[in-house]
């Protein structure tokens, strides 16, 4: 009898994860895939221990590109350059230097002043909508993703009439981050779209240069042009292009994902909906609406570690060099830490899910996400109060990444 192993062709899994997740970690917790070519871990404590191992690296952009034919490296040495300088592909100490220059663009100083233009944002966008009928419209792209793309522009500086450019940009180095199993061109359009938002901030740079703005290019740009010590600057051009490129990148994908796949599951569950109106005025249960929203169906559901020592997990020896997957999807419904984990409750405390990461590499951004979902998620759903599912959601493709490509809904009439 043949031992059931992770693969991502698994039929239904890009629609619905959780079924092959539970079966693996009832069954076959810490294996490998030979599907992925690489160790898969799915229980919540061994996730934890492999996301806060310093044996374990994040970078794992270097090592694919030093396995590629030395053209490749070169055709694609923009991806190497600019993605793989990323601050959650990179361990200490340069992580560590980084993350302390990038990490005061969310400070709670920092979210305060930002959050009369989340409200600002979520007005506009919900005004854009039909206020009356029965309308159909795509959430994600009405709504879902727009919201954390304006936010997140407007704390870097970058013109919103740039959004239908950055959003193709960053659906093209999505096949990278999510890791796409069935897009047979995208290491052309990752090269592609991270070339082309390298240069589009190379001139946002250049412009901020001469005239700074109060905004977080232009403080990662003092950083950049500041000596530690009378010595070298604190980020080099590459690192301040890599860093502009994260933030605009991951400052709105992961919400995008939250807002619409907590709409969508919520829903679903017309009695969670119905708590969900009755309490998200009220700071406390938005928080806790949004972070059950997060465990339910994680918009990061795994993370890559390379091992740099031979070690055991469970009861598997993984060598170095070894690729594993710590399936943070599968540790938020295990049972040892989740009572009723496949239940949606909006009021479950407490929730120590993993979706944002652990240990050292915990997001910076995690903050940013949760305040923008607890003002646009009831403000959504205060105003289209009958709002309702209307088509079958189309799924991205990817393994470090999920959400829906669109999310179909009729608005029904609304309350204001």
């Amino acid at each position: 009898m043949s031992v059931l192993t992770f693969d991502a062709s698994t039929p239904g899994f890009r629609e619905n994860p959780y079924p092959l997740y539970r079966e693996l970690r009832e069954t076959n917790p810490v294996h490998w895939s030979p599907a992925l070519k690489a160790w898969v871990v799915c229980r919540y404590a061994d996730v934890q221990h492999v996301l806060r191992d310093g044996a374990l690296s994040s970078d794992r952009v270097t090592p694919f590109f030093r396995s590629q034919p030395s053209e490749m490296q070169a055709k694609y040495a923009a991806v190497l350059k600019y993605l793989g300088g990323w601050l959650v592909f990179r361990d200490a100490p340069d992580h560590t230097r980084l993350r302390s220059l990038v990490a005061r663009a969310f400070t709670p100083k920092e979210l305060a002043r930002i959050r009369p233009n989340i409200v600002g944002i979520t007005e506009h966008l919900l005004a854009e909508l039909p206020r009356h009928g029965g309308r159909t419209i795509d959430l994600v792209n009405e709504f879902a993703n727009p919201l954390p793309a304006y936010v997140i522009m407007d704390m870097l500086g970058v013109p919103r009439t740039m959004l239908a450019d950055m959003k193709v940009w960053s659906d093209d180095i999505r096949l990278f981050i999510g890791t796409a199993k069935s897009t047979p061109d995208k290491y052309d359009r990752i090269n592609r779209g991270t070339s082309a938002m390298a240069d589009a901030f190379r001139r946002l740079i250049r412009e901020h240069r001469l005239n700074p703005q109060p905004d977080v290019l232009s403080t990662l740009i003092a950083a950049n042009e500041t000596p530690v010590d009378g010595g070298a600057a604190k980020l080099s051009d590459d690192e301040l292009i890599a860093t502009a490129i994260l933030f605009l990148f991951a400052g709105h994908e992961t919400t995008t994902g939250l807002i619409a796949m907590g709409t969508y599951h919520m829903l679903g569950h017309p009695d969670v909906h119905r708590k969900f109106l009755e309490t998200s005025g009220t700071p406390a249960h938005a928080a806790a609406a949004v972070e059950e929203f997060l465990r339910f169906d994680a918009p990061t559901p795994a993370m890559v570690r390379i091992a740099l020592v031979d070690q055991q997990i469970g009861d598997q020896h993984i060598k170095v060099g070894d690729r594993v997957w710590a399936l943070l999807g599968a540790a938020n419904r295990d049972p040892t830490e989740f009572a009723d984990p496949n239940g949606l409750n909006i009021t479950r405390t407490p929730n120590r899910h993993v979706t944002f990461g652990f240990g050292p590499h915990f997001c910076l951004g995690a903050p940013l996400a949760r305040l923008e979902a607890q003002i646009a998620m009831p403000q959504l759903h205060s105003r289209f109060p009958h709002m309702r599912i209307a088509g079958t959601p189309e799924w991205t493709d990817g393994l470090s990444l999920r959400g829906p490509v669109q999310v179909i809904v009729e608005l029904g009439a609304s309350a204001g």
